[in-house]
């Protein structure tokens, strides 16, 4: 199926956010790499999604739009995980109603940013997909404040092992304070 392409394609239409999973193609040079949920190209990766289907034949840009939200295919939306963690797609549509889809997505790219660094900076190849499962489950604020505390405490000439040791130990303190276990769920 080919798909109209979003306004938005780091947000997907189900509420996931596309543009802090390992596949998005900002972050990857693997052979995989996706536009996000109806991006240019996204039907060449994608051939098929349910729920982006029902969404476009209805003429809508988030399933929320719809009247029969939520729908079935929400039933248990939020207890496995892709390549990117589902735990709080729920959680996130409810804000995006809130603030709005413009203040969501302004948020969402200083997100994006914070993990462009991460991944340029401290991924030693085996953190990406820690480090997009972090940024996507950790409020904005935390992330900032985490981001300052790697640059007053990690030397940025230390071998890239322990540059990614130590800023993965600095997000996992927070996510434990909080709760978060750091991980996706298969």
């Amino acid at each position: 199926m080919t798909y109209k392409t979003r306004n938005f394609p780091e947000f997907s239409a189900c509420g996931l956010n596309c543009g802090l999973c390992p596949n998005y193609f900002k972050h990857t040079n693997g052979a995989f790499k996706c536009p996000g949920c109806a991006g240019a190209g996204f039907s060449d990766v994608h051939p098929a999604c349910a729920v982006l289907t029902c969404c476009q034949k209805k003429g809508l840009e988030y399933c929320w739009h719809c009247g029969e939200y939520p729908c079935k295919r929400y039933d248990n939306a939020d207890t496995g995980d892709s390549f990117i963690t589902h735990k709080n797609q729920l959680r996130d549509i409810e804000k995006v109603k809130q603030i709005g889809i413009n203040g969501y997505i302004s948020e969402q790219n200083e997100k994006i940013a914070i993990l462009q660094n991460l991944l340029a900076n401290f991924n030693d190849g085996r953190k990406k997909s820690f480090f997009c499962v972090a940024v996507n489950l950790l409020q904005l604020g935390n992330l900032k404040n985490i981001m300052r505390q790697i640059e007053n405490e990690i030397n940025p000439n230390d071998p890239i092992k322990e540059k990614a040791k130590a800023a993965a130990r600095l997000f996992q303190a927070v996510a434990d304070e909080q709760g978060i276990e750091l991980k996706l769920r298969k």
